[in-house]
Parts: C-alpha cells; structure tokens; sequence
C-alpha cells in the first residue's frame, strides 16, 4: 500500500459544525456523532421536545434530531426569535436581513468556539476541525485559522455563478422577477475570504464544482461529497399505480415542490402550462410564492397552488404524483430529487444539480431547462403512461447518499492536497 503525501494530516477526532437552520437535517453532524467524532454542534435554535419555544410555530418544532439527542449543542433559541421579531418590526428585509442574520450568528459561534478552546478543545496533539456553511463561515473561520484549527466549507450552492445565471432569467421574463435582487458586492466579498481560509470547500455537485472553479476558486480544494438522506420510513412500501391512458378524469399529476421561484425554473415551466392546457395533466405547485404568476394560470382548474407546507407534510404530495418536476436553472444539489426518489416517484430534472437522476432508466433529463423540453417530457409521460411505471421500478444506490457515509466521505479530507506549484519567472 502506498505511503500518503508527506503533508497528510490525520482524520480530526473532534469536529465543530456551524449552521444556520437545519439544513440537510443536520446531516453532517449526524454523521459525525454516528462515527463518535462530533465535538459540538453550534447552530442557531435548538428546540428539543417539550421546549418552550416549540409552541410558537412549525418550523421552530423542526429544529431538532433525536439522532442528536446526547450531543454537545451550542444554540441561541430564544435570542434568535428576539431578532427575528426586531427584524419584522424594523421592516427589515432581503439582503439586509439575510446579512444581519448570518454576522448574527457567527458572533455567538466565535463566543461557542472560545468557550469550547477554553474547556480544553485542540489543547492536545490533536487538530480539530471547523465545518461551516457558505455566507456564515468567515468569522468562526478566522477564529479557527488563528488557533491552527482546519477550516471546511460546505458550499451551499454555485455561488455567484449562480446569481449570474439567475439575473440572466429575470431579465429574458421580468414580469416573474418580482422582487429579486442581486446580493451586494460586499456580500460576495466575504464569501471569497471564506473560500481563502477554507482548507477545503465541499460541494454536493459537479455542476457546484464547475461553477465555483469558473469563479475563481481554487480547483485543487474542492471535493464533491452528495448530500445525505434518509427516507421517509412510510416510502419505500409506496406502490405507484399508472393508468392505460391518462384523462381528463384521471390526469397526469404534475408536482412541483419547492420555492416557486425564477432560479427554480418557473419561467419555463408556466409557459410549458400555458402550451399544455389542452393535454390531461393537472400541476400540483408547492411551496412558498416568489414569483408573480399570471391570473390566468392562477386560477386555472387544472392548477392547484399549496403554498408552503411543513417538511413533515411533504410526503403526501410525493405518494399521490404521478411526476416531479425538476427543472432548476441552478442548484447545489437538490435535495427534493432524494425526497422524490425515496417514493419511486419518477422525475423530470435539469442537469445543473445534483446528478441523481439517469436518463430513461429512474427519469428523465431535461437537454436544457425551456419551455419546449419540459412540455416534450411531460408529452412523453402523458402518451405513455407504461413509461413512468418502468421509470419509477428503478432502483437509487441510496448507498451512497446514507448518513453513515459522511464521516467516511470527508476521511479524504484528512489528507491535504499540496499547494499548486508556482511558475519560475
């Protein structure tokens, strides 16, 4: 067996994960308290059950995992609701509020952090490690540096690639931009210090790769690691039933199911509906309303519009669809392909996400997010309903999305890549 690089470091026995919200359903911690490596979790709210907080709304009930229920957990409940309400009084909104929030956070994180170097955190031979999410990462980063801590950012999208992509669709359909706004420049400013300090950047995609290589990062520090999950303990036994023909009495049930947005390819997809209306599909949209739709289409009787709905109430939508409708114009990943998945439900995806779909064995892969290829696929589905019952028999190696691999996944990040060597002059 080959001897690793002279400059390989040991896998850290103790890691510290920041994040804001619950995202990937703490997922990385999880991983890491499965493997006995997880120092701390410090995130924003923390609501165990029976916590006084759960009672003020939904989402505050989510954050939470039993999984986590004997971990070490660094949170600020109550004193985010007060910001959160301070906010709503001021009016604060947007990008404003988007930047207050994460330098909110990540003064208490550096707080956590000194608080856990002071009880004896890195004070052995060991070197601990820092992994924080994009856009809230450059302070608890810059604490981490100076203590010669290892530093990992988890990259949440393509970055300003993707506001690129973004503003490019707002300006081909400006009547569904509604209010989006680019993010000031010091915004991405601060996020090209924390790809600086990063030891290294974990995207979830090679299109996140692609995109953060095209703005200026550094190839040799960016590791794909897909995002975790674990099925709804109900999906697995869902059996999907397709009729011979589809009808207007028994349509094609169309779901789409995240933020109904202009990046999420909305753009296309209501002129795709305008041009299908005549066909038998019904469109199931859930999840909160950016975007300016048209009153026709709102209306229409083959539009149904849910508007946001808990994640616990999600899966409802995804056993009674017959599709789900993908067709990011950029994602870091996607993770509502693995919830679609985890039902046999079929999928129509863009290829700028996550690579979770195979084309013509578990979906269909859109050559590009337009009008004319969404109403093609979803033409394909409604002419052969027999097609959709092959696609939704596949299997998904959900292998390699299990929360058991993340500690495995990052072992490859024990071991540093050398400096890219510079040129002589």
């Amino acid at each position: 067996m080959p001897l690793p690089p002279a400059n390989a470091l040991e896998m850290p026995t103790d890691w510290v994960i920041c994040q804001i919200g619950a995202r990937e359903h703490y997922a990385v911690a999880r991983g890491f308290a499965e493997a006995g490596n997880l120092h701390c979790l410090i995130t924003d709210a923390w609501v165990p059950p029976g916590h006084w907080t759960e009672r003020i709304s939904q989402s505050l009930r989510e954050r939470y995992h039993p999984a986590l229920s004997e971990a070490q957990v660094r949170s600020w409940t109550a004193s985010l609701i007060r910001f959160e309400l301070s906010a709503r009084m001021r009016k604060v909104t947007g990008w404003p509020l988007i930047i207050s929030r994460n330098a909110w956070f990540q003064q208490r994180a550096v707080q956590a952090l000194a608080a856990l170097a002071k009880a004896g955190l890195g004070s052995g031979d060991s070197r601990p490690a820092v992994f924080a999410y994009s856009y809230a990462a450059l302070e608890p980063f810059r604490y981490a540096r100076q203590r010669g801590w290892k530093t990992i950012l988890g990259q949440i999208d393509p970055a300003i690639v993707e506001e690129r992509i973004v503003a490019d669709v707002c300006k081909r359909s400006p009547q569904l931009a509604a209010n989006w706004q680019p993010a000031p420049a010091s915004y991405w400013q601060a996020w090209h210090d924390e790809c600086g300090l990063a030891n290294q950047i974990v995207v979830n995609s090679q299109w996140s790769k692609e995109a953060l290589i095209q703005a200026g990062v550094e190839a040799f520090k960016i590791h794909i690691i897909p995002l975790a999950y674990e099925p709804h303990p109900e999906a697995d036994a869902c059996v999907r039933t397709y009729p011979q023909r589809f009808s207007p009495t028994r349509p094609l049930r169309v779901l789409f199911l995240g933020q109904l947005t202009p990046r999420k390819g909305m753009d296309a997809i209501l002129t795709a509906l305008s041009r299908l209306l005549d066909e038998p599909i019904e469109w199931w949209f859930v999840g909160p309303l950016s975007t300016s739709i048209p009153a026709d289409l709102k209306r229409h009787p083959k539009t149904k519009w849910f508007g946001h709905v808990p994640r616990s109430h999600a899966a409802r939508f995804y056993r009674d669809a017959d599709v789900f409708l993908f067709p990011t114009h950029s994602d870091g990943f996607g993770l509502t392909q693995l919830e679609a998945a985890s039902w046999h439900l079929p999928m129509i995806a863009s290829r700028f996400c996550g690579a979770v779909v195979e084309h013509d064995r578990s979906g269909i892969v859109l050559p590009e997010v337009t009008p004319q290829a969404i109403a093609e696929a979803l033409l394909r589905c409604v002419e052969n309903p027999q097609l959709l019952a092959a696609l939704a028999s596949a299997a998904i190696p959900w292998s390699e999305f299990s929360v058991g691999m993340i500690a495995e996944h990052f072992e490859n990040l024990a071991i540093e890549p050398p400096l890219p060597q510079s040129t002589p002059a």
